[in-house]
């Protein structure tokens, strides 16, 4: 069909019929009942398959096997080994942290989500003058990316990612800022909260620090 032309152009269009709008159409009932006969099916599907043995552990499967629902928390899909989560502060022997409040991570954090206020050691104590320690450590997960910038730029291998958790959903903001203590309670998938990297002292040869005769010395 062709319409009466409107300016210097004409309009070329086809007319389709609008099919009747029945009350089944209107109501939408037989629409809604074919989507839940789809879910219930594959729901019994699934169980069947479950029950007998006959469908393989869904955090196991490959992703090849295609997409499977995870009845999480009691089920977990394994996370890679180099899976950045959660993060977590390393102990010293004494129990105290190894960061020395450098600011490496918080000056190549992205996100600018950790801030640190650094501390002296007391007259007397052998590290006065040659490192400092954190009075706080904070980190703001919910302005975190999880890019691992922070563990790549820390010196003493004080922070870590290791952990295998993922931060977990709060109701409120204040609950995920992580104060120093927090992050110094998790630990890593072994179990651990003490590294096996070597990290020498204040006054050992291996410090990459000035020796101490040379201290005030031009």
């Amino acid at each position: 069909m062709q319409t009466e032309p409107l300016g210097p152009n004409k309009v070329v269009g086809k007319v389709i019929a609008r099919g009747e709008r029945k009350a089944s159409v209107q109501t939408y009932v037989p629409e809604i009942a074919k989507g839940l006969a789809i879910t219930v099916g594959h729901f019994f599907k699934n169980t069947k398959e479950m029950v007998l043995g006959q469908r393989n552990d869904p955090t196991l499967e490959a992703i090849s096997d295609g997409i499977n629902t995870i009845s999480y928390p009691e089920q977990r899909r394994p996370y890679p080994d180099r899976f950045r989560g959660q993060h977590r502060l390393m102990h010293r022997e004494d129990g105290s942290s190894r960061c020395v409040a450098c600011l490496c991570c918080s000056t190549a954090c992205p996100a600018q989500c950790i801030h640190i206020e650094a501390g002296e050691y007391p007259e007397g104590d052998e590290r006065r003058g040659y490192e400092r320690f954190p009075t706080r450590f904070v980190i703001d997960e919910l302005r975190c990316v999880f890019c691992g910038f922070c563990v790549e730029a820390c010196p003493c291998d004080a922070i870590r990612m290791d952990t295998g958790l993922h931060p977990t959903p709060y109701d409120s903001r204040e609950q995920f800022i992580y104060e120093k203590d927090l992050l110094m309670s998790f630990k890593g998938r072994d179990g651990s909260q003490v590294t096996d990297n070597l990290r020498a002292e204040p006054g050992e040869d291996a410090h990459p620090g000035i020796a101490r005769d040379k201290v005030g010395r031009h």
